[in-house]
């Protein structure tokens, strides 16, 4: 078997993986059953989605800043577009809209995102996943503290 995939040395990838709905150790998709139901674990590498208690409050965080940032932008194109007349009930469906479904679109991304972040900020522990996919219980750590 290939050397275990190193999130600190490959953070990027990491996170891109998390991107694309994906699990950020093993690179496995399928990780939902549902649209808003993740499995509670990786079917691949056996990682646990929810790491430690309140873990999904980071990717709420990420879905509300995405989805304000998404609203922010719609409403500064909108009002730069339609200058010097504004349409406010548009603009005001426009950001209703948005405000509603993106939230939604987004959920299932800011669960493997936020996965991916806590991964690089917070690494693999041992026996944290199945052989082969990153340090297991027993084994020293090779990476040095810095």
């Amino acid at each position: 078997m290939s050397e275990p995939f190193d999130i600190a040395d490959h953070r990027l990838a990491a996170f891109l993986r998390g991107c694309r709905r994906h699990c950020a150790v093993c690179n496995s998709g399928g990780l939902f059953t549902r649209w808003f139901t993740l499995a509670e674990r990786c079917p691949r590498c056996n990682l646990r989605f929810e790491r430690i208690e309140g873990h999904w409050t980071g990717d709420l965080g990420i879905n509300t800043i995405v989805s304000f940032g998404t609203l922010l932008i719609a409403l500064i194109v909108g009002f730069l577009l339609s200058w010097p007349d504004p349409p406010g009930i548009g603009l005001a469906l426009v950001a209703i809209a948005i405000a509603g479904i993106t939230p939604l679109v987004f959920f299932p991304f800011s669960k493997t995102i936020w996965l991916a972040i806590d991964l690089i900020l917070r690494p693999l522990e041992p026996g944290e996943v199945a052989p082969g996919y990153g340090p297991q219980r027993g084994e020293r750590s090779t990476r040095p503290l810095t």
